[in-house]
């Protein structure tokens, strides 16, 4: 975790709020109502996506001759929320030691020595018949292509196959290396003296006249403070396009990889814990880092042009009893909500296995990762089922729905002058625990004067196993950012036993389970009619105003 800028100025662009401290037990949104200066552009319907690692892709959908169903039907889920599917990003360390055999008699081969690491991955022919027809029709595919063998041949033939094998239209884009910056010792000009002429000539060699690559695609955080010599060595996105990236006109999107906390070594375990995980200033602290690259970035290419191409809680796969429960879900909600928030276009959370390769020191080996939202067969870590986790691409997708006119800000704790999210130091008496978001539909009646949906989230830590007492809940009085005293707002809630829970058949969204890969139980949301919301600790809930 790094320090952010600190500031002197304490304007807010966003609502100002009064929080009744000494329980954490209310929270007045004192407006005003009206769209945010701040708030984003209308949000991508593929907001919450995925990235799937490549060698363990087939895997999640299965094969033609034997699907996944569980997959399918999850997916299929958060499709019917917002009428487009999740996009889908193949790709991720694996990518870097994948190669096409258009004579492979199976979907996909990997090879694994005789001490159990993945070294390479073979595809073929039925790869792609698998990514055409067992994701949700119309599901658009990221590719990420070798770069770290230096192997042009190589990242060509596999280019070539998924523009052969992918229906039309469904690929959007090509990733050429994943996190170059952790290998060959690559400069932003010795990656780009690379990265530009192979984008050319793939384009070129496949008839593409249109930017169709993902530049980037980095893993280390910004360095603070920046401009400094350290800061602007980096590469990453916007090193690289000054460095001549897009001379050619190939760049499409910058992706730049996020996971907050890491067990890749014995030293960042000790910190990739659930408390530190579950609390908004963290997030919004981390996430913060990338605004000055994401500005950039949007200024350069478009509005839409930044994604998180790959992201989860836990590096190295994921920490059990921490990304595997409630609380990650509650994480994977403010983190997605945050990021859109500061104009991040569609956020890939990544999905696969631990791999031997990543570090020596790694907490976790073999099976699939502990961050998963869920498992889509069984394997050493446990039985094939659904975590908690998936339940917050749920609320998102939800709260998404069909509008291509949603535009996101973050009422509470807000944004200072800078842009950096408001701190407890700076004014947020919850601590971290408290958050609120508005979204505001310019198709809408009420337009930019009201928002059309808020999300309610309290962070504060209540864990079913160590639970002495009453839950303790705060009540969200949101009557200010309601046309009138007596306007009726629906509300869904994202609930479980507590922070800790893993079961995804204790999880509930709306009142409904969804272990199973489908909704199960009844639906349940509730009428408020005097503008106060209770939500418990450890909860979160989607405000609907029915304007």
């Amino acid at each position: 975790m790094k320090n952010l800028k600190p500031v002197t100025s304490l304007s807010f662009l966003g609502a100002l709020v009064n929080v009744s401290l000494a329980a954490l037990t209310n929270l007045t949104l004192t407006g005003p109502a009206n769209l945010p200066a701040d708030a984003s552009p209308p949000l991508n319907p593929s907001l919450a996506s995925f990235s799937i690692e490549t060698a363990f892709f087939v895997s999640y959908t299965g094969n033609i001759s034997s699907p996944n169903p569980l997959t399918r039907s999850l997916l299929e889920n958060l499709k019917n929320r917002t009428g487009v599917p999740a996009e889908v990003r193949i790709g991720g360390i694996t990518a870097d030691s994948t190669y096409w055999d258009g004579s492979l008699d199976t979907a996909l081969f990997n090879f694994i020595d005789n001490q159990g690491a993945l070294q390479n991955t073979t595809i073929g022919p039925q790869f792609w018949d698998a990514v055409r027809e067992l994701l949700p029709e119309g599901t658009k595919i990221t590719v990420n292509l070798d770069l770290q063998d230096l192997n042009f041949t190589g990242a060509l033939e596999v280019a070539t196959s998924a523009v052969e094998g992918l229906a039309p239209d469904q690929l959007v884009a090509f990733e050429i290396g994943n996190e170059p910056d952790h290998y060959l010792s690559f400069t932003p000009k010795s990656y780009t003296e690379i990265w530009r002429p192979w984008s050319v000539n793939i384009s070129q060699a496949l008839n593409i006249t249109e930017p169709m690559f993902q530049l980037g695609a980095t893993a280390e955080d910004p360095l603070w403070p920046y401009n400094t010599p350290a800061a602007n060595a980096q590469l990453d996105c916007v090193s690289a396009l000054a460095a001549g990236a897009n001379d050619e006109n190939t760049v499409r999107y910058c992706s730049e990889h996020t996971y907050q906390y890491s067990v890749c070594d014995p030293a960042r375990t000790r910190v990739a814990t659930l408390t530190n995980l579950v609390n908004h200033t963290r997030v919004a602290q981390y996430l913060d880092l990338w605004q000055p690259r994401i500005n950039s970035v949007r200024e350069q290419l478009g509005d839409d042009a930044f994604v998180i191409g790959e992201y989860n809680s836990v590096s190295c796969s994921g920490r059990n009893n921490v990304s595997n429960t409630f609380g990650q879900a509650l994480w994977l909600l403010d983190t997605t909500f945050y990021a859109a928030s500061i104009n991040v276009s569609r956020l890939y959370i990544h999905q696969g296995g631990p791999l031997a390769l990543q570090s020596a020191t790694q907490l976790n080996h073999g099976g699939f990762s502990f961050y998963d939202l869920w498992w889509p067969v069984d394997n050493l870590n446990g039985p094939t089922q659904v975590f908690p986790s998936y339940s917050a691409y749920l609320f998102v997708t939800e709260t998404l729905g069909i509008s291509r006119n949603l535009r996101i800000s973050n009422i509470f704790p807000g944004r200072q002058s800078n842009g950096s999210s408001i701190t407890t130091a700076l004014g947020d008496d919850s601590s971290g625990q408290l958050v609120v978001y508005g979204f505001w539909d310019e198709s809408l009646p009420s337009g930019t004067d009201f928002p059309s949906k808020m999300a309610l989230l309290n962070l504060q830590a209540y864990n079913a196993t160590d639970a002495t007492g009453e839950r303790p809940s705060v009540t969200f009085d949101i009557s200010n950012f309601l046309p009138s005293s007596d306007t009726v707002v629906t509300v869904r809630r994202l609930q479980a036993p507590g922070a800790d829970i893993k079961a995804a058949n204790a999880t509930t969204w709306a009142g409904q389970t969804f272990a199973e890969g489908v909704a199960s139980g009844e639906f349940v949301e509730e009428k408020v009619s005097n503008g106060l919301v209770e939500v418990e600790a450890s909860g979160a809930a989607l405000v609907i105003l029915e304007l």
